[in-house]
């Protein structure tokens, strides 16, 4: 498709989305102008509507645009004035000037319909699929047997068996994993596939609203094939989100379209969820993904020491495998750590430099409770645990709450996103708490004695 017809297309899908008024004050008889490399130049007939997409609906219109052209794209909007239609000598109307116009460029005798092409759907949102992500890579155990063929079952016959399918777990199990490899599987059968964490679902809704173009937002995620989920349990206390899920589940399970669900607790365990919500995952296949077992662990370290190119004794495998059982993702974080010292050293790495690493990566923090960690700092502050998870912007509650959320990370096995849900935060709010402290520990020394101290009696679980 070349970039006229890319955004022909896209300009009739955006005219079928958008409500009628928004379309005809800022999309009305737009054009493209020009393509300089990757930027589609839009004219439009005003600064108003020019200044109106490019600040507010941008996103929605690439997204449209980049859909139909099967390619990332950027866009700039500029105002272009048409010039008037010229009648050719011996016509009455402009009209008959286009018409022996489209006949000359042959194009008359086609009809709309074939000229306008269908436009191919990107199958993922804006970010890319992890390309390790595939099921051929996914190393099951005979603990994990169930969870990996009930994936490759939906994989060959989305729709069809499972659905919904629900997986559940903890943290660094291979949810993520596998909700991506199944989207992979499908975008290669040519099915239009969508995965997407539902943080991200919650923040394309909440510009949908905020540009009034919802309708782009439902035809999006209610035209797919294969909708996947991850991290549901997100969408906790988020009315809107949650109604708009609903609706989408609905119209895609009516229409025996397969969606896959990731969460970190069984439906039933969702609480904060609506009944409806959890009621409709609970009447798929749910099932669990379990921490790999010490075969599979080892199995897992071999294949990275494979595609890694590095020669990792199997006594050196096997310590990391014995000594890491929590989830395949701190594993990971410890055999980087066994990697780099033996590609930066140039040195075979060693027992002993192996149990080095060990003994610096795990720190105290196994019997360490979020709870505990709240508690204590709000002791130590003169404050309520309810305090520093509220809302107050005070300077001294702020600090208690940047405290608590160092700590907890620094001392617990919680995953960000967990830690942001104990403090009604989001995750990015939390790790920049944590580099903040960081950086203020270093230059306060009154403050490092404060951590310092609470961390003392977080881990001997003294109130005195």
């Amino acid at each position: 498709m070349n970039p006229q017809e890319a955004w022909s297309a896209a300009y009739h899908q955006l005219e079928l989305q958008l409500d009628r008024a928004s379309f005809n004050t800022w999309l009305r008889n737009a054009v493209l102008l020009a393509v300089e490399g990757d930027v589609f130049v839009i004219g439009v007939i005003s600064t108003f509507a020019r200044d109106m997409l490019q600040q507010r609906l941008y996103r929605n219109v690439r997204r449209t645009l980049v859909e139909t052209y099967g390619r990332p794209v950027e866009m700039r909007f500029e105002v272009h004035k048409p010039e008037p239609v010229r009648e050719m000598p011996g016509s009455d109307a402009p009209l008959f000037q286009l018409l022996a116009r489209q006949q000359q460029q042959g194009d008359a005798q086609i009809p709309l319909h074939e000229r306008v092409a269908r436009p191919q759907r990107a199958e993922i949102p804006e970010s890319e699929l992890n390309p390790r992500y595939t099921l051929e890579r996914f190393i099951p155990g005979s603990e994990n047997q169930m969870v990996y063929a009930a994936a490759n079952a939906v994989a060959e016959r989305p729709g069809s068996i499972y659905n919904p399918f629900f997986i559940y777990g903890s943290v660094g199990l291979g949810k993520t994993h596998l909700l991506q490899a199944i989207a992979h599987a499908c975008k290669q059968r040519g099915l239009r596939t969508v995965y997407v964490p539902s943080e991200a679902f919650i923040n394309d809704l909440v510009d949908a609203i905020r540009t009034r173009s919802t309708v782009m937002f439902r035809d999006r995620y209610r035209s797919v094939d294969v909708l996947l989920i991850d991290d549901i349990q997100f969408l906790a206390g988020k009315e809107s989100s949650q109604e708009e899920f609903f609706h989408t589940f609905n119209t895609l399970h009516g229409l025996n379209k397969q969606i896959v669900i990731a969460s970190d607790r069984l439906p039933s365990d969702l609480h904060t969820l609506e009944d409806r919500l959890r009621s409709r995952f609970s009447g798929g296949l749910v099932i669990d993904a379990q921490p790999p077992a010490y075969e599979t662990r080892i199995a897992i370290l071999q294949n990275w020491a494979i595609d890694r190119g590095l020669d990792v004794p199997r006594h050196v495998l096997e310590m990391v495998a014995s000594r890491s059982k929590t989830n395949v993702r701190e594993l990971e974080g410890i055999f980087n750590q066994v990697a780099a010292t033996q590609q930066l050293s140039r040195r075979d790495i060693t027992l002993n430099a192996t149990v080095d690493i060990l003994d610096g990566y795990h720190r105290p923090r196994e019997n360490v409770s979020l709870a505990r960690v709240l508690e204590i700092t709000a002791r130590q502050h003169g404050l309520k645990v309810h305090d520093i998870t509220g809302k107050s912007r005070l300077g001294r509650i702020n600090q208690a709450r940047q405290v608590a959320m160092y700590l907890a990370r620094d001392m617990t096995v919680a995953s960000l996103p967990q830690i942001g849900e104990a403090f009604g935060r989001t995750h990015s709010t939390v790790l920049h708490a944590y580099h903040k402290m960081l950086e203020d520990i270093k230059q306060d020394s009154d403050l490092e004695r404060l951590v310092n101290d609470i961390r003392e009696r977080v881990l001997t679980h003294s109130d005195d």
